[in-house]
């Protein structure tokens, strides 16, 4: 069966695992068992359990930013009308955040982890002042607000109670309201 697993199957593994029982328990053993396979198919994808989490890094990045920015980008193309800022509010803060939570965790006690996570939070301020850039703001507040939207994610991402549905939507709105006027 070792054969048949991929890297991305124990990267998949991995990312769950982490949301769930946090980075301690990101170890080649307990995960193997969990896959029913031995741990020389974790080494067969791995060198070692830093390049295993490297891996996880790398997909978290690419899961919680780009295929977010890939997402409000499909929508420009898609529609003039739609607001790139609203659809990244909708696209962040409609998303389940117990990985970003576990992440930044990690973060507090790895330094590869806090690399991770200070490369996305650029790429992720960087994109949002370049959309409101876009929308017409100068360069200075651009990125004020930017960094004022991010310090907003950031509070509701390790908040412990999620707003219902019809609060969230307002709170949203007046968030894009004050950022984009």
């Amino acid at each position: 069966m070792a054969d048949q697993l991929s890297a991305q199957d124990w990267v998949d593994l991995g990312l769950k695992t982490l949301a769930r029982s946090g980075f301690t328990a990101l170890k080649a053993e307990p995960l193997a068992k969990a896959m029913g396979v031995s741990r020389g198919s974790f080494y067969w994808h791995f060198a070692d359990i830093g390049a295993f989490h490297a891996a996880i890094l790398e997909r978290w990045r690419e899961v919680a930013t780009e295929q977010i920015i890939a997402g409000v980008e499909a929508a420009k193309g898609r529609s003039k009308d739609e607001d790139p800022l609203a659809v990244l509010l909708k696209l962040t803060f409609g998303s389940k955040l117990v990985l970003e939570k576990a992440v930044r965790s990690w973060a507090a006690n790895d330094s590869r982890a806090r690399a991770a996570v200070v490369a996305v939070d650029r790429r992720r301020l960087d994109y949002i002042e370049e959309l409101l850039r876009h929308a017409g703001l100068a360069e200075d507040v651009a990125r004020a607000r930017a960094q004022i939207l991010f310090w907003a994610f950031f509070g509701y991402a390790l908040a412990d109670q999620p707003l219902p549905p019809d609060r969230q939507q307002a709170v949203l709105d007046e968030l894009l309201r004050i950022v984009a006027r």
